[in-house]
């Protein structure tokens, strides 16, 4: 049932439980509710709880609604992100470690936070390093969004594998991921985003046992569409989490806009 009564529509697509909010703040406070009954949840089972957060503005609604859940015990949460630019300080205003630093990783006391270094000599070993820290704190819950052409991480269509055998790589970032760093203001001109970063692999995020995805802004309404209706297929690599029996969709109904009747 949705988190908030009487204001969402809610349907399943294969496995996937999509809930559709009128505003993104009030499907933000759905998904934070959501989420934190889970960790609760969990924590009654487990000493910790393994988290793996995106950082986009997208997920702006969600995590400030998140931090302010006065149920969540965040010093048995340990935290981590799912890709950053390869290349970026850790302090330019772009990063993803800084993003989330500043909207949730420094504002509530984590158990520990652990987050990929863009600016590595070696970018193999940084992949190897991280992979290394997710098999040690196996995930129990992603908080995750969809790109414009569909991807989830840096996964986009181009270098998606639902069965990638790592759980970090180094990818080409394509044109229209790019463009929309452009498009949500986070860099000035296309020649300044990186054209590489690190990124979790698909099967690292479904390793998570609860999936979360949070997808408001109507720029995301044809991603959300291929994910939701079409086929399940590295070209919409979001279309994975039709086979995750926990996974949750949150969205708006600008981001829902497009699905048709057929697919509700």
């Amino acid at each position: 049932m949705c988190s908030i009564p009487n204001n969402c529509r809610e349907f399943r697509r294969d496995l996937l439980n999509v809930k559709v909010f009128p505003t993104t703040r009030e499907m933000g406070r759905a998904a934070a509710e959501a989420v934190a009954a889970k960790i609760a949840e969990l924590l009654g089972e487990q000493e910790e709880v393994n988290m793996i957060f995106a950082a986009a503005p997208s997920q702006e609604a969600f995590l400030e609604s998140l931090i302010a859940d006065r149920r969540i015990d965040w010093s048995r949460i340990n935290a981590f992100h799912m890709d950053e630019y390869i290349g970026l300080d850790a302090t330019a205003p772009q990063s993803f470690a800084r993003f989330l630093r500043e909207r949730i990783f420094d504002r509530v006391p984590f158990r520990s936070v652990h987050c990929l270094n863009g600016k590595a000599a070696d970018q193999e070993a940084e992949c190897t390093r991280y992979a290394a820290l997710l098999e040690r704190y196996p995930t129990d819950i992603v908080c995750m969004g969809i790109g414009e052409n569909g991807h989830i991480a840096f996964n986009d269509p181009d270098v998606a594998d639902f069965n990638d055998p790592k759980l970090v790589k180094v990818v080409a970032l394509d044109p229209v991921c790019r463009q929309q760093q452009v498009n949500e203001k986070c860099f000035e001109r296309l020649d300044l985003v990186p054209a590489e970063a690190l990124t979790l692999t698909i099967p690292a995020l479904l390793r998570g046992r609860w999936l979360f995805c949070i997808v408001p802004f109507a720029s995301k309404a044809e991603a959300v569409c291929h994910t939701v209706c079409g086929a399940v297929s590295e070209r919409c690599p979001a279309s994975i989490l039709r086979r995750e029996e926990h996974a949750q969709l949150f969205l708006t109904e600008e981001s829902a806009r497009l699905l048709p009747a057929d697919c509700r």
